[in-house]
């Protein structure tokens, strides 16, 4: 708690001392007069410190508000209404908190560490790291002890074969300002083999994580068109390592880009979020028996179908999205099965494989 007078701090500091201060029971609320007894002892200064920390009950009700969204801050009478004539009263909801520790949180930072240790950004990593480490010293008995605690001891994530690329902090910040703010974005794009990076508008509809890579996922502008079609030719995604620099738009996106075709939902069933070829197609495949038993458990659709051929070979049928990961999939599959259907999608296999024999040939 503050030993000097609160209105010799600055603002922010203020407002956490006085945070601490007002009382966490209705029936305990503080009064103005009663809270400058810690607020200021200048009489020369009386009127405007009681002016400043009005001011600063409101900031402190406004941050509770727009950044916890939680109406914490309580006055008696209701913000709302009109005080003239009435004493108004000030406490702190009893259950709020700047940092709640409960099961559901510790659960959330445990469960997030462990299952993105190795699938984020080092610096993401390490934030999520480092508000886990606060969390545990705040309740450290607690939480050792208790049921979810001990998870700790038991839970690791194997690395992945490639780790995932640098990011550039101040571009994810331009990116998340824009996306929230439904700005428009500049970025610098380095094309993975061009020389130098090429400026680039974007109207950014969210970020897409495939495997260890983040992507941004928007639209070339273009003019309104009448056609979703059209308008789906605008479509483009940027590995996020990529962008070398990006710099908000004080403009607002225009009205076609917020419309549902082109939600991130509806894009991903379009297959516009990762390559790909078609959007849909029904995959036949013939797979050893042994090792389609993964697929019993993890299958390719929702619809797939598995029938035995003889006491060798199965037969898998699926609706899937013909897209890259599909194709790399199968060629890691390729001793153990050959794609029957569709014969554009074998060629592509095959091609692949001839391709991979001729390098090892050599």
């Amino acid at each position: 708690m503050s030993i000097h007078p609160i209105a010799s701090y600055n603002k922010s500091e203020r407002l956490f001392i006085l945070y601490q201060r007002l009382p966490r029971d209705k029936a305990k609320a503080i009064s103005l007069t009663e809270l400058m007894n810690a607020y200021g002892n200048d009489p020369n200064s009386f009127a405007n410190e009681r002016k400043n920390l009005e001011n600063d009950l409101i900031s402190l009700n406004q941050i509770f508000s727009d950044v916890f969204r939680s109406p914490a801050l309580v006055r008696v009478p209701t913000w709302e209404q009109n005080i003239s004539g009435k004493t108004a009263r000030f406490y702190i909801e009893p259950s709020f908190s700047i940092d709640v520790i409960n099961e559901q949180t510790l659960f959330f930072w445990e469960m997030l560490s462990n299952y993105t240790a190795n699938y984020l950004p080092v610096s993401i990593q390490q934030t999520i790291a480092d508000k886990l480490s606060q969390i545990r010293r705040q309740e450290k008995q607690a939480f050792n002890s208790s049921p979810l605690g001990q998870w700790q001891n038991n839970l690791i994530t194997l690395p992945s074969m490639l780790q995932a690329p640098t990011l550039n902090e101040d571009v994810l910040a331009c990116i998340h300002q824009a996306l929230l703010q439904n700005c428009q974005l500049n970025i610098s794009y380095q094309n993975k083999w061009e020389h130098s990076p090429v400026q680039r508008w974007v109207y950014p509809k969210g970020l897409v994580f495939i495997d260890n890579m983040m992507y941004l996922t928007g639209f070339n502008p273009v003019d309104d068109h009448i056609s979703d079609e059209v308008l789906l030719k605008a479509h483009r995604n940027f590995a996020v390592n990529r962008i070398t620099r990006a710099i908000v738009i004080d403009e607002s996106m225009p009205d076609w880009v917020g419309r549902d075709i082109f939600k991130l939902a509806s894009l991903q069933k379009l297959g516009k979020l990762e390559f790909t070829d078609n959007t849909q197609i029904n995959l036949v495949l013939k797979v050893q028996k042994y090792a389609c038993q993964h697929l019993y458990e993890r299958p390719l659709s929702a619809d797939q179908k598995i029938t035995i051929i003889d006491d060798t070979w199965n037969q898998v049928n699926a609706t899937v999205a013909d897209t890259q990961r599909l194709q790399d999939w199968l060629v890691s599959m390729s001793q153990l099965a050959v794609v029957v259907a569709p014969i554009e999608l074998k060629k592509v296999v095959l091609d692949r494989l001839q391709s991979a024999l001729e390098l090892y040939g050599n």
